[in-house]
């Protein structure tokens, strides 16, 4: 019995160390700092769009997945339309169009009786038309669908445009006009548009106090009629379905759609040439809002990739890009300091290196991006910077397709905008290809100094006293171009006194 006890007591202590092994290599070989860690790449095929597009009998593109998560169904649809067909002196037909299809009723139910129907289904609609597309969305319960959509496709098909719904809308819409010059943010944003892509760019056509008494109902019934359209329609549907079911549903709901559709115009590409200078816009605030760029290139350009690392290792990429780090980690002069890229797809993008500091230190913090924004056309980056930003575009990369309604979703904004197909497939590559040579010479060539745009608004007294330890002003910085007082345009007519 004693000898049976010692043999298992050996028998365990034998299995325990040999099982102790593999746990103290393991150990051994875990890296003493994060640094140091090694990980498999990602390995990662991006999805295609022809596996989820589908034509309809109609002509209408659907992208369309199963996605059994939830008991819920996604249908949006991009419209093309935009405030750019607007009629002039009609500014804001388009806004007023796409809001009052959800809100002013359909053919056989009032505006009431439309949001009651839709609260019962405990379906989520909403319809828009922007600058170049318009859009429409339904969330559905799937065992409310079929009546969910019954609903929506009348509601796109026979809007009611209720009079007294309209009616309200332009009364809320004129109030809004009145608070335009309010809030310098918003001030920021309309004038950049206006300085870098002009004042007759149809981005810049403002609504008015005139334009908007003046669009009636009619108005809205003719624009309808012309642009939505199963044939102007691409749509994303997701959710939980069985594709084959789901085709036949939509092929019945827009079956039948009465009259043509008008043929679109494209959209307008006309170039503005900004003029470079320092523009002053004068707000009484505590913090003044500066934005610093110029146009940048249209989509697809061949420059794009180097461009997109370029303005994230400037300052498109928060805490660890090179505005950030200057202007508040190292200086605390803004809470927030950054660029962003947007490349155009009807027009060229714009660049925009932007952030907000007290009025006394606006000059100081402008002075420091701007030789930023110098140091990226002087120097190369380094290696590190290069590594750091390349590995986070890439390795983020499959989070752009995190859902099947994002995946969809793309696919169906590609359609509509005629990306190049390949781009998702080739887009890791691209960036993996771009050497610091690529960076600087993309910033020598698009970040020139003489073309800069630079846009203050704030407390200008205040601003040109400065914080009284460094020698700069706006005027310095204008380096010889011209320094230019804007005045706030009046809130209802939108033109300058």
């Amino acid at each position: 019995m004693k000898t049976t006890r010692i043999r298992f007591a050996l028998a365990f202590l034998a299995t325990a160390a040999s099982a102790a092994a593999p746990v103290a290599a393991q150990q051994a070989a875990i890296p003493d700092h994060p640094d140091k860690l090694v990980f498999a790449p990602i390995v990662y095929t991006p999805p295609s769009a022809k596996d989820y597009r589908v034509v309809l009998k109609n002509g209408m593109v659907v992208y369309i997945a199963e996605d059994p998560t939830l008991p819920l169904v996604n249908i949006e649809l991009t419209l093309r339309t935009g405030s750019y067909l607007e009629p002039a002196g009609k500014e804001g037909l388009a806004a007023f169009t796409g809001s009052q299809i959800r809100r002013g009723g359909t053919r056989s139910l009032t505006a009431e009786q439309l949001d009651e129907k839709l609260d019962l289904l405990a379906a989520n609609v909403s319809t828009g038309i922007g600058e170049t597309s318009g859009r429409a969305s339904l969330n559905a319960l799937r065992d409310n669908l079929d009546e969910s959509l019954k609903v929506f496709v009348e509601m796109l098909k026979e809007p009611r445009f209720q009079e007294d719904r309209l009616a309200l809308a332009k009364e809320q819409a004129l109030q809004e006009m009145k608070k335009r010059n309010d809030d310098s943010e918003e001030v920021e944003a309309r004038e950049w548009n206006v300085l870098l892509y002009g004042e007759d760019h149809f981005s810049n056509r403002f609504t008015t106090a005139a334009s908007v008494q003046s669009i009636s109902r009619p108005d809205l019934a003719s624009f309808h009629k012309k642009y939505v359209h199963p044939a102007n329609m691409i749509a994303a549907v997701s959710g939980s379905f069985s594709r084959p079911e789901m085709i036949r549903k939509l092929e019945a709901a827009f079956a039948n759609w009465p009259g043509p559709a008008a043929t679109v115009p494209p959209v307008p590409s006309e170039i503005h040439t900004a003029v470079p200078g320092i523009y002053r816009i004068q707000k009484d605030v505590n913090q003044g809002r500066v934005s610093i760029g110029l146009p940048s290139v249209r989509r697809g350009d061949p420059d794009a990739y180097a461009l997109e690392v370029m303005n994230e290792i400037l300052g498109g990429s928060g805490f660890t890009s090179r505005i950030m780090k200057t202007v508040r980690s190292d200086e605390g002069l803004a809470y927030s300091a950054g660029s962003g890229l947007r490349f155009g797809v009807y027009y060229p993008g714009s660049f925009r290196a932007e952030f907000q500091s007290k009025s006394r230190t606006v000059a100081y913090a402008a002075q420091l991006v701007l030789q930023e924004i110098k140091g990226m056309r002087e120097k190369p980056v380094t290696d590190e910077e290069l590594d750091t930003i390349k590995r986070n575009l890439i390795e983020t990369f499959p989070s752009t397709f995190g859902s099947k309604a994002q995946t969809v979703g793309i696919f169906a904004a590609d359609e509509y905008t005629r990306r190049d197909p390949t781009y998702w497939q080739t887009y890791r590559d691209r960036i993996r290809a771009v050497t610091a040579a690529d960076v600087q010479r993309v910033a020598q060539k698009y970040l020139t100094p003489e073309k800069m745009v630079v846009l203050v608004v704030g407390d200008q007294k205040e601003i040109d006293l400065g914080d009284g330890k460094h020698q700069t002003s706006l005027e310095a910085l204008a380096e010889g171009r011209k320094v230019v007082v804007l005045p706030l345009r009046d809130s209802l007519t939108m033109k300058r006194p």
